[in-house]
Order: C-alpha cells, then sequence, then structure tokens
C-alpha cells in the first residue's frame, strides 16, 4: 500500500510513501543518459528508487532530467495488462517508468506517447513476477492518473494531485464528495440554531477526516492535507511540509498486520524537487532526511550510479553519552 503526492510552490515537487511489509534492498539510482535499456541507449537522465536485479533499475518511482516524475502504486486485483499487439508499441510493465522518462520531457508529451502504447504482462524474469501497478504522472503544469484494467487503458485527469491504492481512480475520486464539507477553519454551528453549541478544540472543522490505514482513507486525507499546506518559499520549508504531508498518511508498524506477526510500514518516504532534480528521502529508521542531487553526477555516463539508503537510527544527542548515534 502507497499514497503518492505532488506539491507546487514555487519549485515542483513530486513523491510517496512505500508501504509494505517487508524491503527489497532498494537504492536512489540515476540511470545517466548512454545507460542502456531495452528500449533505448540514448535517454532523458533518470533518477530514482529502484531494485537493482541483473544491472538494471526497477524504479519505483522516479523522475527525469526535464521535471517529469512518475510513481507507481500497488493496484492488485485491477491492473489487467495485454498481449502483444501488431499494431501497437509493445511496452512490458516492468520497463514502462524508464520507457516514459527516457523519451517524454513533459507530461503532455507523456499522455500523448501513452496514447500509441500497448502495455503488456511479460515478466522481468521467472522469480520476478509482474507487479499489478497503476500509475501517478505529473509535471508543474499536468497531472494525471493512468489505469490499465480489464476494459482497457485509461488515463484520468487528476486535479487532487494524490494517488494512492484500490479502488479504482474514479471511485476514489467520487468518495470525496463525502468529506466536502470539511475545512481548516473553524466549523460553526451549522447543527440548530435552538441548540447552544460551541465549540471546544480547533481543528473541529476537520471532524470526519478519517484516520484509519485504508488505501482509500489515506486518499481523502492525503488529499486535504496537501490541498490545506502552506508553506515558505525556500527549498528547506517546501521539502520539511512535503514530508509533513506524507506523514499525515504514514503507517507505524503494529498497526497493519498482514501476516503473523508481519506488519505493513512505510518503509521510505520520498520527495522529488523536479525543477532543480534532487531526491530527497527519509526511511522507517532514519528520519534524517537524506539527498541525492542528479545535476552533480555525469549526465553522460553509460553506468548506473548507485545510493544505498541510510536505513540506520541517527539520533542527536545534547548531552549524555554521545553526541551521535548512527546506525547505517
Amino acid at each position: 500500500m502507497c499514497t503518492a503526492v505532488t506539491y507546487l510552490n514555487g519549485d515542483f515537487y513530486f513523491g510517496r510513501n512505500l508501504d509494505y511489509d517487508f524491503c527489497y534492498g532498494e537504492n536512489v539510482t540515476i540511470a545517466p543518459r548512454r545507460y542502456p535499456f531495452q528500449s533505448s541507449s540514448n535517454h532523458f537522465a533518470i533518477i530514482g528508487m529502484a531494485h537493482i536485479q541483473n544491472n538494471y533499475p526497477l524504479y519505483y518511482d522516479a523522475m527525469n532530467e526535464k521535471g517529469l516524475c512518475i510513481a507507481g502504486l500497488n493496484f492488485v486485483g485491477n491492473a489487467v495488462y495485454s498481449k502483444p499487439s501488431p499494431d501497437r508499441e509493445n511496452v512490458a510493465q516492468y520497463e514502462f517508468v524508464p520507457w516514459l522518462l527516457g523519451q517524454c520531457a513533459t507530461a503532455d508529451e507523456a499522455r500523448r506517447k501513452i496514447d500509441g502504447m500497448n502495455m503488456t504482462g511479460d515478466p522481468f524474469s521467472k522469480d520476478i513476477p509482474t507487479s499489478s501497478l497503476h500509475w501517478l504522472i505529473a509535471d508543474r503544469n499536468d497531472c494525471f492518473t493512468l489505469e490499465v484494467v480489464h476494459d482497457g487503458m485509461h488515463i484520468y485527469d487528476n486535479p487532487t494531485g494524490v494517488l494512492t491504492n484500490n479502488p479504482p481512480f474514479p471511485m476514489q475520486m467520487a468518495a470525496l464528495n463525502n468529506y466536502m464539507q470539511l475545512s481548516p477553519r473553524n466549523a460553526g454551528n451549522r447543527f440548530s440554531e435552538k441548540i447552544p453549541l460551541a465549540e471546544y478544540s480547533r481543528g473541529m472543522g476537520a471532524i470526519g477526516l478519517p484516520g484509519d490505514l485504508s488505501s482509500q482513507s489515506r486518499f481523502v486525507r492525503a488529499a486535504f492535507v496537501r490541498a490545506n499546506s502552506v508553506s515558505g518559499k525556500s527549498e528547506d520549508e517546501n521539502v520539511s511540509q512535503f514530508f509533513h504531508i506524507l506523514t499525515s498518511v504514514e503507517q507505524q508498524r503494529g498497526c497493519c498486520e498482514t501476516d503473523s506477526n508481519k506488519f505493513e510500514i512505510t518503509q521510505y518516504s520520498s520527495c522529488c524537487n523536479a525543477d532543480k532534480g534532487i531526491y530527497y528521502y527519509t526511511t522507517y529508521e532514519n528520519r534524517a532526511i537524506t539527498a541525492v542531487d542528479l545535476k552533480s553526477e555525469n549526465p553522460d555516463s553509460c553506468e548506473l550510479i548507485c545510493y544505498p539508503l541510510r536505513v540506520g537510527k541517527n539520533i542527536f544527542w545534547e548531552n549524555g553519552r554521545s553526541s551521535i548515534i548512527s546506525e547505517n
């Protein structure tokens, strides 16, 4: 289960929580322009979170050097991929992210490119089955959701800038109608003029906002928090605010049991500054923000550049036993 979010406040930001009950050993991974993907060996440079298998990056979320961003989220029970078609460009699900980011500079270009695509369910290997996903795709001017289901491929305008998992996106959007009365402002007494009711706390305008961990509830909560977020225009303020949006829908160990003594948690949270090409992230155990700058690397290299996640605790001590405890 996951949540992806966009945020525009001066610069454009894009990121996600990846929620799961185990990790695959992810890396922040840069694919320079000359890294040989199956679809192309000459493409835009890409940075994102990926599992590396046989020197191939299987991206979960990423952005390219032009500012186009994408995140894939679990869509189990709804994703239905096609068999290869002779009259369309066939793209396997696992190569969709680099195929799109490698060629498209904007979300508008991505829409047109996807329109001629046929997404197949070909697995990466016999040991890695095809994932059931749908995608949030965005740049600073446009945001849309892509779903491939039993009746074909659908592109939906996404005015919320948010995506979670099931149900399909039209149903997620329809559910927002149940919460249109929510407000960040004081609610006032709308119950009855005949009954002397009074507010006893700040924040009562948002009573009814879901707080559970289901994907539908996380969609509503993230959409509300994002829509009402306010921050200054500096990079530090925007990045901080973006992670606070994601924190509002994070999963804590013990609250979502998937199997006997196994729990889904927010393995990592990411925040991309798509204008500057910086990939920020935190992990479940390490709340300190780590940054990787795409533009600090050689964009014309042909080798993957990988940074393992900083997953250990990082605690600053003002006094006592140690000034820094760090487990990497």
